[in-house]
């Protein structure tokens, strides 16, 4: 950081110390000798004492003076530390970020995936937050959240990250056991396992021929944890209607097999990242964005057997 920089009449006095002179100190910071002279007057006056003894043909550092000088220099110094620092956090990202993301996504799909990210960014330190309860970003000095579902603050900067599906699934010894439903309405004689957060995650949605018809499923499992029910229907006690990232590993290993997937509406859900306005420049809020961009966007926990999978056998 140039003296230039710094407050007008503490620049002046610098410079002209440093350069010998006024003349010289004016023409660096294009001024005028006695425009220059002025700005030390008014620093002395500010200051109540004497900075500089004035001759005809060079300038002295007053004891009083000599402090001062002594102590801007240090500031200066540190001004230009500083600065050297942010550049090095604008080219590599590092510091404290505070993240916060619900337990779903965060479990099945964040968390797996931060080593990686501090692999790529070790100066970079996580405070992680994993709720599902929506919180005030900036009440609570976060840096960043990842959130499903309809946007209501429209404050925060949203990158959207990619599309959650549902699938309706359930493990291959309920299928044997049971067999599997061929029409929705079947549905209705099966044990469907189902979050109890809303009304409507009992009401499955399904592509019918008069448009999406919602059936009243029933069963003996109500739940506030879809992991509680992703292990309950790996052990075979019902069907259950899960985002595909929490089912999707399941899926791909025959741990769960999909149902009614050619009549389901899957009810795509946005995720995004979201981040207040003034983090919108913050390196370290740049790279965990375009990590999750790069590691999400394609949804990496879809099998392609999941996308082209018509009913379940019996």
């Amino acid at each position: 950081m140039a003296a230039s920089n710094l407050p007008g009449d503490m620049a002046a006095f610098i410079r002209s110390v440093e350069l010998g002179g006024f003349s010289a100190a004016a023409r660096e910071l294009g001024l005028t000798p006695s425009a220059l002279s002025k700005l030390v007057t008014r620093l002395e006056g500010r200051l109540g004492v004497r900075l500089l003894n004035r001759t005809t043909r060079k300038l002295a550092l007053t004891s009083e003076g000599e402090a001062y000088f002594l102590r801007c220099q240090r500031i200066l110094a540190e001004i230009e530390e500083a600065e050297s620092e942010l550049m090095h956090f604008r080219d590599q990202p590092k510091g404290l970020l505070r993240l916060n993301v619900g337990v779903a996504f965060g479990m099945h799909q964040l968390v797996p995936a931060l080593p990686q990210f501090l692999a790529r960014f070790p100066e970079i330190e996580i405070d992680l937050t994993i709720t599902d309860r929506i919180v005030d970003l900036i009440e609570e000095g976060a840096d960043l959240a990842i959130r499903t579902g309809i946007l209501s603050d429209s404050t925060l900067i949203a990158r959207k990250i990619c599309d959650l599906e549902r699938v309706i699934c359930a493990a291959p010894a309920y299928l044997e056991q049971y067999g599997a439903p061929r029409e929705p309405r079947d549905l209705l004689g099966h044990n469907c396992i189902t979050l109890g957060t809303a009304p409507m995650l009992k009401r499955w949605p399904f592509n019918m021929n008069s448009g999406v018809t919602r059936i009243n499923v029933h069963g003996t499992i109500v739940a506030n944890s879809a992991d509680a029910l992703r292990q309950l229907a790996i052990m075979g006690v019902g069907i259950v209607r899960l985002g595909d990232n929490i089912v999707g590993e399941d899926l791909a290993q025959g741990r769960l097999l999909p149902v009614l997937a050619d009549k389901h509406h899957a009810e795509p859900l946005p995720l995004h990242a979201l981040y207040p306005q003034g983090r919108h420049r913050s390196p370290k809020v740049i790279a965990m964005v375009d990590f999750l961009l790069g590691q999400f966007s394609h949804k990496p926990w879809r099998n392609i057997s999941t996308r082209k999978a018509g009913r379940a056998k019996r």
